[in-house]
Protein backbone atom coordinates (compact mmCIF):
# COMPACT_ATOMS: atom_id res chain seq x y z
CA UNK A 1 0.00 0.00 0.00
CA UNK A 2 1.46 3.84 -0.61
CA UNK A 3 1.89 6.05 1.88
CA UNK A 4 -0.48 8.69 -0.16
CA UNK A 5 -3.42 6.00 0.15
CA UNK A 6 -3.21 5.19 3.96
CA UNK A 7 -4.01 8.61 5.27
CA UNK A 8 -7.32 8.30 3.33
CA UNK A 9 -8.12 5.08 4.91
CA UNK A 10 -6.92 6.06 8.33
CA UNK A 11 -9.21 9.24 8.43
CA UNK A 12 -12.12 7.67 6.66
CA UNK A 13 -12.87 4.48 9.09
CA UNK A 14 -12.86 5.98 12.08
CA UNK A 15 -15.76 8.15 11.00
CA UNK A 16 -17.72 4.87 9.66
CA UNK A 17 -17.35 3.84 13.28
CA UNK A 18 -18.62 6.85 14.95
CA UNK A 19 -21.88 6.55 12.44
CA UNK A 20 -22.48 3.20 12.72
CA UNK A 21 -25.00 3.44 15.07
CA UNK A 22 -26.91 5.97 12.83
CA UNK A 23 -26.30 3.93 9.73
CA UNK A 24 -28.46 0.94 11.25
CA UNK A 25 -30.88 3.57 12.82
CA UNK A 26 -31.19 5.28 9.24
CA UNK A 27 -31.65 1.35 7.16
CA UNK A 28 -33.84 0.63 10.08
CA UNK A 29 -35.94 3.46 9.21
CA UNK A 30 -36.07 2.11 5.68
CA UNK A 31 -37.51 -0.54 6.61
CA UNK A 32 -40.27 0.31 9.01
CA UNK A 33 -41.63 2.40 5.97
CA UNK A 34 -43.13 1.50 2.97
CA UNK A 35 -40.61 3.21 0.24
CA UNK A 36 -37.94 -0.07 0.25
CA UNK A 37 -39.65 -2.77 -1.50
CA UNK A 38 -38.83 -6.19 -3.35
CA UNK A 39 -35.20 -7.14 -3.00
CA UNK A 40 -33.97 -4.53 -1.85
CA UNK A 41 -35.82 -4.79 1.52
CA UNK A 42 -34.18 -8.35 1.32
CA UNK A 43 -30.47 -6.64 0.88
CA UNK A 44 -31.11 -3.97 3.88
CA UNK A 45 -32.61 -6.91 6.36
CA UNK A 46 -29.60 -8.95 5.50
CA UNK A 47 -26.85 -6.44 6.36
CA UNK A 48 -29.01 -5.66 9.55
CA UNK A 49 -28.97 -8.62 10.52
CA UNK A 50 -25.46 -9.22 9.97
CA UNK A 51 -24.69 -6.74 12.81
CA UNK A 52 -26.33 -8.70 15.54
CA UNK A 53 -24.74 -11.63 14.23
CA UNK A 54 -21.41 -9.63 14.88
CA UNK A 55 -21.95 -8.13 17.45
CA UNK A 56 -22.33 -11.74 19.34
CA UNK A 57 -18.96 -12.77 18.27
CA UNK A 58 -16.95 -9.65 18.57
CA UNK A 59 -14.24 -11.10 20.89
CA UNK A 60 -12.99 -8.78 23.36
CA UNK A 61 -9.58 -6.14 22.34
CA UNK A 62 -11.07 -5.77 18.24
CA UNK A 63 -13.92 -4.07 18.83
CA UNK A 64 -12.52 -1.22 16.44
CA UNK A 65 -12.24 -4.23 13.56
CA UNK A 66 -15.70 -6.13 14.14
CA UNK A 67 -17.22 -2.63 14.46
CA UNK A 68 -15.63 -1.46 11.38
CA UNK A 69 -16.46 -5.11 9.12
CA UNK A 70 -19.96 -3.62 10.15
CA UNK A 71 -20.12 -0.33 8.77
CA UNK A 72 -18.51 -2.16 5.48
CA UNK A 73 -21.28 -4.53 5.25
CA UNK A 74 -23.93 -2.23 5.95
CA UNK A 75 -22.30 -0.23 2.89
CA UNK A 76 -22.30 -3.23 1.08
CA UNK A 77 -25.84 -3.95 1.53
CA UNK A 78 -26.97 -0.53 0.77
CA UNK A 79 -24.59 -0.96 -2.41
CA UNK A 80 -26.90 -4.19 -3.40
CA UNK A 81 -29.86 -2.50 -2.02
CA UNK A 82 -29.63 0.32 -5.35
CA UNK A 83 -29.21 -2.58 -7.51
CA UNK A 84 -32.52 -3.99 -6.62
CA UNK A 85 -35.70 -2.57 -7.66
CA UNK A 86 -35.72 -0.95 -4.48
CA UNK A 87 -39.15 1.45 -5.25
CA UNK A 88 -38.38 5.69 -6.10
CA UNK A 89 -38.99 6.74 -2.84
CA UNK A 90 -36.09 10.05 -2.23
CA UNK A 91 -36.01 8.85 1.06
CA UNK A 92 -34.96 5.53 0.34
CA UNK A 93 -32.36 6.89 -2.31
CA UNK A 94 -30.83 9.33 -0.32
CA UNK A 95 -30.13 7.01 2.64
CA UNK A 96 -28.65 4.20 0.26
CA UNK A 97 -27.12 6.55 -1.64
CA UNK A 98 -24.85 7.83 0.94
CA UNK A 99 -23.73 4.55 2.10
CA UNK A 100 -23.40 3.34 -1.10
CA UNK A 101 -21.21 5.83 -2.14
CA UNK A 102 -18.23 4.78 0.07
CA UNK A 103 -18.04 1.71 -1.53
CA UNK A 104 -15.52 2.89 -3.94
CA UNK A 105 -13.45 3.52 -1.44
CA UNK A 106 -13.77 0.53 0.34
CA UNK A 107 -13.04 -1.32 -3.23
CA UNK A 108 -10.02 0.72 -3.41
CA UNK A 109 -8.92 -0.67 0.22
CA UNK A 110 -9.93 -4.54 -0.15
CA UNK A 111 -8.85 -5.03 -3.34
CA UNK A 112 -9.47 -8.57 -4.53
CA UNK A 113 -11.49 -9.28 -1.51
CA UNK A 114 -13.64 -6.90 -1.92
CA UNK A 115 -15.43 -9.06 -4.54
CA UNK A 116 -15.65 -12.23 -1.80
CA UNK A 117 -17.21 -9.60 0.86
CA UNK A 118 -19.54 -8.51 -1.62
CA UNK A 119 -20.67 -12.12 -2.62
CA UNK A 120 -20.33 -12.73 1.54
CA UNK A 121 -23.01 -9.65 2.12
CA UNK A 122 -25.32 -11.64 -0.99
CA UNK A 123 -25.72 -14.58 0.57
CA UNK A 124 -26.88 -12.81 3.94
CA UNK A 125 -30.31 -12.86 2.94
CA UNK A 126 -30.13 -16.35 3.62
CA UNK A 127 -28.78 -16.13 7.11
CA UNK A 128 -30.62 -15.00 10.40
CA UNK A 129 -28.82 -14.34 13.64
CA UNK A 130 -30.67 -14.70 17.23
CA UNK A 131 -33.38 -16.81 15.92
CA UNK A 132 -34.83 -14.77 13.46
CA UNK A 133 -34.19 -14.51 9.56
CA UNK A 134 -34.00 -12.32 7.25
CA UNK A 135 -37.16 -14.37 5.91
CA UNK A 136 -38.62 -14.13 9.44
CA UNK A 137 -38.11 -10.21 9.34
CA UNK A 138 -39.68 -9.70 6.32
CA UNK A 139 -42.51 -11.73 6.41
CA UNK A 140 -43.79 -10.91 10.20
CA UNK A 141 -44.63 -8.21 11.60
CA UNK A 142 -44.60 -9.00 14.82
CA UNK A 143 -40.49 -9.88 14.57
CA UNK A 144 -39.96 -7.23 12.33
CA UNK A 145 -41.08 -4.67 15.00
CA UNK A 146 -38.82 -6.86 17.60
CA UNK A 147 -36.31 -6.55 15.05
CA UNK A 148 -36.34 -2.81 14.52
CA UNK A 149 -36.84 -2.41 17.68
CA UNK A 150 -33.20 -4.23 18.61
CA UNK A 151 -31.31 -1.65 15.53
CA UNK A 152 -32.65 1.01 17.43
CA UNK A 153 -31.49 -0.07 20.86
CA UNK A 154 -28.37 -0.90 19.14
CA UNK A 155 -28.15 2.72 17.77
CA UNK A 156 -29.16 4.40 21.02
CA UNK A 157 -26.40 2.29 22.83
CA UNK A 158 -23.49 2.39 21.02
CA UNK A 159 -20.36 3.77 21.93
CA UNK A 160 -17.65 4.09 19.24
CA UNK A 161 -14.67 2.46 20.01
CA UNK A 162 -11.41 3.65 19.43
CA UNK A 163 -9.34 3.55 16.47
CA UNK A 164 -5.62 3.28 16.27
CA UNK A 165 -4.95 5.47 13.35
CA UNK A 166 -1.66 2.99 12.45
CA UNK A 167 -0.70 1.34 8.88
CA UNK A 168 -1.37 -1.92 11.33
CA UNK A 169 -4.49 -1.55 12.41
CA UNK A 170 -4.99 -1.33 8.23
CA UNK A 171 -3.03 -4.31 7.93
CA UNK A 172 -4.95 -6.45 10.72
CA UNK A 173 -8.01 -5.16 9.10
CA UNK A 174 -7.21 -6.95 5.61
CA UNK A 175 -6.08 -10.04 7.27
CA UNK A 176 -8.99 -10.27 8.95
CA UNK A 177 -11.33 -10.13 5.82
CA UNK A 178 -8.47 -12.80 4.28
CA UNK A 179 -8.95 -14.66 6.73
CA UNK A 180 -13.02 -14.31 7.33
CA UNK A 181 -14.37 -14.59 3.92
CA UNK A 182 -14.79 -18.02 1.99
CA UNK A 183 -12.83 -18.26 -1.56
Amino acid sequence: MSETTDPKFLDTFPAWLRSLGDDAEALGGLLAGEGLVGGAREAVVGGLTYLFKSLDLIPDGIDDIGYLDDAFVLRIAADLAIGEDGGDDPEVSKVLGALANDCELLREFLGDDYGRLESYVKGLRRGSARGRSVADVLGEPSVRAAFLGDVTGFAKNYVSPSFTREEKTLIKLRAFFDAKLPR
